[in-house]
């Protein structure tokens, strides 16, 4: 495999340690009797996933988009917080960190808007806000129980600028763009509420994830392209999905309201970041890891595994939350992990083994 760009892969590898160490962590929150570093090492869970390795992927990826060297300052903090945090080193050094890569992120995003002013890019830039006041809150003392809702707000609404940049090619018009707005003030109005309503800001949050999941289904492009083939038939299936599971994390809100720990609250975070998340990252791998790499990737048929095995495990899981049958959610969190590693098993090695000809990925394919 030749890469163009051998330097990225350092930064790349900060945010898969964070990712595999994310997993280790959240199969111990599961009840597993895995060997852990030290006490306490489980609620790192949340912190790695979103921040270390979701955060350092997204502001990696806007940096090889933007082209400016200062700009791999911001997954450098992020990947460094994750490090620190893997490490037992100060609490507040890795917030810090965490918080400066986020903040590096919204400058990234302050360039990006100046050269093109658009919807999409202020709805990214807002969420690349949102995740530093999380991370922010977080510093100043926050539980992460009210933080996560900062972190999934900062993916939800990141993700729906990234399809509603591409929804402009089939021109959306401007009363789908107010109601995009509405979803999005909805999100916000929950966010706000966090710290003085809870359980009601919670519901208000499900609201605005549910009405999010269906202006994403109805707009997105992926309704047209999922009746094509190979790739761009693989991407609109994984979206598609990923809306679904988006509506369910949605639905399970505003059912369970606030609800700090438990059965229930691990189905509503799950739904939304293994279901809707992960599902954002199966589709745009293809076309991500080349482009920050300078690699090639071959689309193969496998992919669709990782993908019906996500699918399946997380009912499992959920079903376990729901019906109190704690072997199900237990085993089903096994496996959502077991998935999340075939996943960069299957994405390494359609690096490795493609040519470089016609037929490897492309942006135009999402």
């Amino acid at each position: 495999m030749t890469i163009r760009h051998p330097r990225r892969l350092p930064l790349l590898a900060l945010g898969m340690v964070a990712l595999l160490t994310g997993l280790w962590a959240g199969i111990a929150r599961l009840g597993w009797d895995v060997p852990l570093p030290r006490s306490g090492f489980s609620s790192l869970h949340g912190p790695l996933m979103v921040s270390g390795f979701l955060g350092t992927l997204i502001s990696l990826e806007r940096a090889v988009a933007l082209g400016q060297p200062w700009a791999y300052a911001a997954p450098l903090l992020t990947g460094l917080g994750a490090v620190v945090l893997i490490a037992n080193g100060p609490l507040v050094v890795a917030q810090l960190l965490l918080l400066g890569g986020s903040a590096g992120l919204v400058t990234i995003f302050a360039a990006i808007i100046r050269r093109h002013p658009a919807l999409y890019t202020f709805t990214m830039g807002g969420g690349a806000i949102i995740w530093a006041l999380g991370n922010l809150l977080w510093f100043l003392g926050w539980p992460v129980f009210l933080v996560v809702f900062w972190w999934a707000a900062f993916l939800v609404v990141t993700i729906a600028g990234e399809r509603l940049e591409l929804a402009r090619l089939q021109q959306v018009t401007a009363g789908a763009q107010t109601a995009f707005l509405l979803c999005f003030g909805t999100l916000l109005a929950g966010l706000l509420l966090l710290g003085w309503w809870f359980d009601g800001a919670v519901r208000l949050f499900g609201a605005g994830l549910i009405a999010l999941a269906l202006w994403l289904g109805f707009n997105d492009i992926a309704r047209r392209t999922v009746h094509q083939s190979g790739l761009t038939r693989f991407i609109a299936v994984c979206l598609l999905s990923g809306y679904v599971w988006l509506g369910v994390s949605g639905l399970a809100a505003m059912l369970y309201g606030g609800v700090p720990v438990g059965p229930q609250y691990d189905a509503m975070l799950h739904a939304f970041f293994l279901g809707f998340v992960f599902a954002m990252i199966f589709a745009h791998a293809p076309i991500i890891f080349p482009a920050v790499l300078g690699a090639r990737m071959m689309y193969r048929p496998l992919f669709y595994v990782h993908v019906l095995l996500l699918q399946t495990t997380l009912v499992v899981r959920l079903v376990g939350d729901v019906a109190g049958w704690g072997v199900g959610r237990q085993v089903g969190g096994l496996l959502n992990a077991v998935t999340l590693v075939l996943f960069l098993a299957n994405t390494v090695t359609a690096l490795r083994s493609v040519p470089d000809r016609p037929g490897a990925t492309s942006r135009a394919a999402s």
